[in-house]
C-alpha cells in the first residue's frame, strides 16, 4: 500500500470529513499518480459533502481518461467545484465518467445560473435545430440532447452547490431547473418532427401547432433536480387550407408521443425523467393532445375542483407560444372561479387528507414531500388561499409558492410572521429535497434513514453540523408547518367566502344598499357608512377588513340585529386601533370571527360590555377561555387589586372593572354555547359574591376603627342570589348582620349602618347595576336595614310570619365574619327547618302565592307569559319546593339546600315528589330562567315577561339554540311547558 505523506495523514483525511479513511488515502494516491499531480494540491479545496465519494468518482473518471481532470486540477476554483460536485452527486459523476470531456464545464467560473435563453440555446444546439427542425432525427440527436441537458444541470449544480447561503438561491435554482426542462422539451420536440418526415411532409408537420403546457412544479419554475414533468398538449392547425384540424390533432399526437419517447426512453444515455400528461381532461384515459376548443368543452362540463387546482401553475413551456398564450389566457377565467363550485374548499381538504392517507407509514416520518408537515401541506395551504380569495383579487393570480406568499402577505390575507415561517420552511425543505436528488440524480423525497446519510446532508445542505442536528432541524421544519398549515388551511373563513354569492363578494356601492336591506339590514345606509369607515384607506388594517368585510356583514345578517352588531364591530375595531393580534386573529382563527359576529348582532348586553373591554376578543380564540374562571380566582385577583390601590374609591372601581369583565366573558360562554344554565347561574353567583366581599373588605378598613376590629359583620344571600341561582339581570337579594362582641350596642349599629352605606355606594355601577336589595329582612321595607344577630333572633322568635321563614330557606352566607355566618345559619336553620310542621303556617303560604298570582303581575300582562309569577313559571316550581322544604327537611336532610333543583331531586329521592312531576317542574324552571337570561342578553335590559313581539322571539330563540325565524315554536313551547308545569304544581301544592 502507498504510504501518505504527513500533509495528508489519516488523521487529516478524518479532520477533512472522510470516513473511509484508508480507502480514501489509496484512493488519492491513485489518483494524484494518474493526474501526476501532488497529494496535498488536490486535497487543498475540499469541501465536499461526502469526500469519500468524490475521490472515488474523481478516481474512476481518471481510470478512462485523465486529462479532462488533469486539465482543472492546477485551478484552486476549478478543484473547489470538482469537489463539491464530485462530493454531492454520485449522478453526475456517473455522467462524467460516461462522458469525460463534458467535465468542462466545470472549469468556467461564475456565481451566475444559466439562463433560459443560454440553455434554450444550448439544448437546441446540440441537436442542430433550425426552424424547429432538427438536423437528425435518429438515436444520436437523442444521445446529444441528453448529454446537453446534463452537463448544464452540472452548471446549475456547481453553482448551488458554492453559495454561501444556498436556501437563499433555491428558488433560482428551481427555476433554472425548469428552464431546463423547458428547453429540453423544445429540443426533443424537434427532433421529433424530424423524425416525423419520414411520414408526413415537412409542410404539414411545420403548419401542425403543438403546444406543451408544464403544470405542477415545471410551470410554476419550482422544478427538483429530478422530478417528472407534468405536462398538458394542445393541438391545432396553422391554416385550415394546408391542413385540417383533425389531421393536425393526429399529427400532434404523434410528435407528442416522439417528444416524450425523447426524454424518457430507454437510449444509450440514460432517461432524463419522465414526462407525465396525466393531468390531461379525462387522465389516462383521455386524448393525449386535444385543441383548444376540445380542452374548453372539457373544463366547462366534466372537469373536478382538483382539476382547477393543478392548472393553477399552468404555464407554456415549449412549442407553439402562441397557441399556449391561447390556452392560458382561456383558462384562467375558469381557475379562479372553480372556488365558488359547492364544496369547494372540503374537497380540497379532502384531497389533502387521501394524499395523507395513501402513505406508507413506514415512510411518513422520513417523507419531505407528501407527509404531515412537508412540502405538501404548504402548496396546498397556499394554493387554497390563492384560490378562495382569487375570486375577487387579482394579485393573486400568481404560479410560484414563494411569489404567492408574498402576494398574500401584501393582500393581508396572511400574517407577515406566518408568511415568513412559511417561506423560510419552505426553502430548508426544497434545498433538503435538491440535495437529496441531486446525491444520486434520482427521484426521492425521503430523508435518510441512515447515521452517514443524515450526516451527509448535514454537510450538503449547510443546514447542521451533524446527522443529529439535520434531524432536529426537520423536526422543527415539519412541527412549524404542520401547525401553520392546519390553522391556515382549514380556516373556517375559507368555506364562508368560497360560498358567497358572486353578488356579495364585493361590497360596490351602487348595489350594496339594496343588497344590504335584502339579507336584513334595517338601515342599510348606516351600515353603508360603517363599512366605508372600516374599509376606507391604504393601511394594512383597512385591507384586512376589506377581506373580512364581505364575509362578515353576511354573518351579521344571520344574526337578529345585523344593525347594531355591525356598529358594535366598528366600535370595538376603533377601539383596537392598530392592535396586530386583533384582524389578524379574526383572518386566521378558527371560528373567531363568526363567533364574533353572532355575539354583536345577538346580544346588546355583550356588545355594549364588550365596547368597555374589546380586548376580550382575543377569548374567541379559545373556549377555554370563556368558561368562568371560579371564586378562588377570582378573590384572589380582587384582593391583589386592592393592594394595588391606595383609596377604596380606586381599588372599588377596579373590582366593578372586574365584575363586569367577568360578566361578559360570562355571557359570552352564554350565548355561544360555551355554559349551560347551571353554569351560568354558578358563575354569576360566583362574579357577586367575590364583588360583595371584596368591597366589604375595603370599606370595613376605612370604616372600622382598630379598637372596634371585634365588630362582626356579614352579609346574607337570600332569593335566587342565596340560591346560586342568578341570571343575568338579577337583583342580588340581601340581609345585613352584625355582632357587637363587646362593643357599644349604638356604636356597633352606628358603624354597622355605616358598612351597608359604605357598600351600597361602592358597589353602584351605572353600567352593569348591581342592585343589593334587602327587602326580605324583618318588617321589609318598615325594618331597620341592619340588625344585630340577637335581633334577627328575637324577631324570628316572636314576630316572624311564615313567608318569612319560608324566606330563609334561600338564605346563605356570601361575605364576611365565618363566624357570625355560621350563628345566623344555626339561627336560620331552626327557623326554617321546623321539628314540628305549623299547618296554620302552610295554610298563609299557600294563601299568600295566590295573592301574589293576582295582586304582583303588572298591570295589563298577560299572566301566562310572566316568566316569574305566571303559571307554570319560577314562583310555582320555587314555591312548591319551599313548602316541601318546610314540611320535611327536618327529617330529610337532603332538603336542607337552599338549590331549588338540588331540593326538588331529593324530594324526588325521598319520594315526596314523583319523578314525572319533578321532571315537568324542571323543564319549566329551566326554560323561565333561560328566557329570562335570554332577553337581558338580547335587550341589554331586565324584563320578566316573555315579548309578543316577533321579532323579539326570533332572537330570544336563536339564543335559546332553536332555529332562524321561530318566534311561534318558542312561545308555544313556552306555554304547553308551564301548562303542564302548572298542573303537577296545583296537584302538589293545593293538593
Amino acid at each position: 500500500m502507498a504510504r501518505l505523506d504527513d500533509s495528508v495523514s489519516l488523521s487529516a483525511l478524518a479532520r477533512l470529513g472522510f470516513a473511509e479513511l484508508s480507502t480514501a488515502a489509496d484512493s488519492l494516491s491513485e489518483l494524484a499518480a494518474l493526474l501526476g499531480r501532488e497529494r496535498a494540491l488536490l486535497l487543498e479545496d475540499v469541501g465536499a459533502a461526502d469526500p469519500d465519494a468524490a475521490v472515488v468518482g474523481m478516481l474512476r473518471v481518471a481510470r478512462r481518461d485523465p486529462g479532462p481532470l488533469r486539465a482543472l486540477s492546477d485551478d484552486p476554483a476549478a478543484r473547489r467545484r470538482l469537489w463539491r460536485v464530485f462530493g454531492a452527486s454520485q449522478g453526475l459523476a456517473g455522467f462524467f465518467l460516461r462522458h469525460p470531456g463534458e467535465i468542462s464545464v466545470l472549469g468556467v467560473e461564475t456565481d451566475e445560473l444559466p439562463s433560459a435563453e443560454k440553455l434554450r440555446d444550448d439544448l437546441l444546439a446540440s441537436v442542430g435545430a433550425q426552424d424547429g427542425f432538427a438536423d437528425s432525427g435518429d438515436d444520436s440527436a437523442l444521445v446529444a440532447l441528453r448529454v446537453a441537458y446534463r452537463r448544464s444541470i452540472a452548471a446549475i449544480a456547481a453553482v448551488d452547490l458554492a453559495h454561501p447561503d444556498p436556501t437563499a438561491l433555491v428558488a433560482a435554482v428551481s427555476a433554472s431547473l425548469a428552464d431546463a426542462a423547458g428547453a429540453a422539451l423544445e429540443a426533443s420536440l424537434a427532433v421529433a418532427r424530424t423524425r416525423l418526415l419520414a411520414t408526413r411532409s415537412r409542410e404539414e408537420i411545420a403548419a401542425t401547432l403543438l403546444a406543451i403546457i408544464g403544470m405542477g412544479k415545471a410551470g410554476a419554475r419550482e422544478l427538483n433536480y429530478v422530478s417528472d414533468v407534468d405536462v398538458i398538449f394542445v393541438g391545432g392547425t396553422a391554416d385550415e387550407d394546408i391542413l385540417a384540424e383533425s389531421k393536425a390533432i393526429d399529427i400532434a399526437t404523434r410528435l407528442a408521443r416522439e417528444t416524450m419517447r425523447g426524454l424518457s426512453g430507454i437510449e444509450v444515455e440514460p432517461p432524463l425523467w419522465e414526462v407525465d400528461a396525466a393531468l390531461r381532461p379525462e387522465g389516462k384515459q383521455g386524448a393525449l393532445v386535444r385543441s383548444l376548443a376540445s380542452h374548453l368543452a372539457y373544463y366547462d362540463r366534466w372537469a373536478k375542483s382538483w382539476e382547477f387546482q393543478a392548472l393553477l401553475k399552468a404555464r407554456p413551456l415549449a412549442g407553439d407560444p402562441q397557441l399556449g398564450a391561447e390556452y392560458i389566457a382561456a383558462v384562467q377565467p375558469k381557475i379562479w372561479s372553480s372556488a365558488a363550485r359547492e364544496d369547494f374548499v372540503d374537497s380540497v381538504q379532502r384531497m389533502r387528507e387521501r394524499v395523507m392517507e395513501h402513505i406508507d407509514p413506514e415512510d411518513a416520518p422520513y417523507q419531505l414531500k407528501l407527509g404531515s408537515g412537508g412540502l405538501r401541506d404548504i402548496e396546498f395551504t397556499v394554493q387554497l388561499l390563492q384560490l378562495v380569495h382569487g375570486l375577487t383579487d387579482a394579485s393573486l393570480r400568481t404560479r410560484g409558492t414563494l411569489e404567492s406568499l408574498d402576494a398574500l402577505v401584501e393582500g393581508g390575507y396572511i400574517g407577515r410572521a406566518e408568511a415568513s415561517t412559511f417561506a423560510d420552511d419552505y426553502c430548508v425543505l426544497r434545498l433538503m429535497e435538491h440535495r437529496l436528488q441531486l446525491r444520486e440524480l434520482s427521484r426521492t423525497h425521503l430523508m435518510p434513514r441512515t447515521p452517514a446519510g443524515l450526516r451527509i446532508l448535514a454537510r450538503g445542505s449547510g443546514l447542521a453540523d451533524t446527522g443529529e442536528g439535520i434531524w432536529e432541524r426537520w423536526e422543527h421544519v415539519r412541527r412549524e408547518v404542520r401547525d401553520i398549515h392546519t390553522r391556515l388551511f382549514y380556516r373556517p373563513l375559507l368555506s364562508a367566502v368560497a360560498s358567497l354569492p358572486e353578488e356579495e363578494r364585493t361590497l360596490s356601492t351602487e348595489q350594496a344598499r339594496d343588497r344590504l336591506a335584502a339579507i336584513g339590514f334595517r338601515d342599510p345606509a348606516g351600515a353603508l357608512r360603517h363599512i366605508g369607515a372600516l374599509t376606507t384607506g391604504l393601511s394594512r388594517k383597512a385591507t384586512i377588513q376589506r377581506h373580512l368585510m364581505p364575509i362578515m356583514v353576511r354573518w351579521f345578517a344571520d344574526g337578529s340585529d345585523p344593525d347594531y352588531g355591525l356598529l358594535a364591530f366598528r366600535r370595538i375595531s376603533e377601539r383596537l386601533g392598530d392592535t396586530p393580534w386583533f384582524l389578524r386573529m379574526l383572518r386566521d382563527s378558527s371560528g373567531a370571527a363568526e363567533s364574533l359576529t353572532r355575539l354583536l348582532s345577538s346580544s346588546r348586553y355583550v356588545g355594549e360590555l364588550m365596547d368597555g373591554f374589546p380586548e376580550s376578543v382575543a377569548w374567541l380564540d379559545s373556549a377555554e377561555l370563556l368558561t368562568p374562571r371560579g371564586q378562588s380566582a377570582l378573590d384572589e385577583e380582587a384582593r391583589a387589586i386592592q393592594t394595588r390601590h391606595d383609596t377604596v374609591g380606586d381599588a372599588l372601581r377596579a373590582v366593578r372593572a372586574l365584575r363586569r369583565r367577568e360578566l361578559l366573558r360570562t355571557a359570552m360562554g352564554g350565548v355561544l354555547d360555551v355554559l349551560s344554565i347551571e353554569q351560568i347561574a354558578t358563575a354569576l353567583t360566583e362574579i357577586t359574591d367575590a364583588t360583595i366581599q371584596s368591597a366589604l373588605r375595603a370599606v370595613r378598613r376605612e370604616i372600622v376603627p382598630a379598637e372596634d376590629d371585634a365588630l362582626d359583620f356579614a352579609v346574607i344571600g337570600m332569593g335566587r342570589f342565596g340560591g346560586a341561582e342568578l341570571g343575568f339581570g338579577s337583583d342580588a337579594d340581601i340581609l345585613y348582620v352584625y355582632d357587637a362582641n363587646g362593643i357599644d350596642p349604638q356604636r356597633a349599629q352606628t358603624l354597622a349602618t355605616r358598612l351597608v352605606a359604605g357598600l351600597r355606594e361602592h358597589l353602584t355601577d351605572h353600567r352593569v347595576p348591581l342592585d343589593l336589595d334587602a327587602d326580605l329582612r324583618p318588617e321589609g321595607r318598615n325594618g331597620p336595614v341592619v340588625r344585630s344577630i340577637e335581633a334577627y333572633a328575637e324577631y324570628y322568635r316572636r314576630w316572624s310570619l311564615s313567608w318569612e321563614a319560608q324566606a330563609l330557606l334561600r338564605a346563605r352566607g356570601v361575605a364576611g365574619s365565618l363566624k357570625l355566618i355560621a350563628k345566623f345559619t344555626a339561627m336560620a336553620d331552626a327557623i326554617r327547618y321546623p321539628s314540628a310542621v305549623d299547618l296554620q303556617g302552610l295554610r298563609e303560604i299557600k294563601r299568600i302565592k295566590a295573592r301574589v298570582e293576582g295582586e304582583r303581575l303588572p298591570q295589563g300582562a298577560d299572566p301566562r307569559r310572566h316568566l316569574k309569577l305566571g303559571p307554570g313559571s319560577l314562583s310555582d316550581v320555587e314555591w312548591l319546593v319551599q313548602l316541601v322544604q318546610l314540611q320535611h327537611a327536618h327529617e330529610v336532610p337532603g332538603l336542607r339546600t337552599t338549590s331549588t333543583l338540588g331540593a326538588l331531586d331529593a324530594a324526588v329521592e325521598a319520594g315526596l315528589i314523583p319523578e314525572a312531576s319533578a321532571e315537568l317542574l324542571r323543564e319549566a324552571w329551566r326554560l323561565s330562567s333561560r328566557l329570562r337570561s335570554a332577553i337581558t342578553l338580547l335587550t341589554g335590559q331586565t324584563s320578566d315577561v316573555l315579548p309578543t313581539d316577533r321579532r323579539q322571539l326570533d332572537a330570544i330563540g336563536r339564543l335559546l339554540g332553536y332555529p332562524d325565524r321561530s318566534a311561534t315554536e318558542v312561545e308555544e313551547d313556552y306555554l304547553a311547558v308551564t301548562r303542564r308545569a302548572r298542573r303537577a304544581f296545583e296537584h302538589l301544592f293545593y293538593g
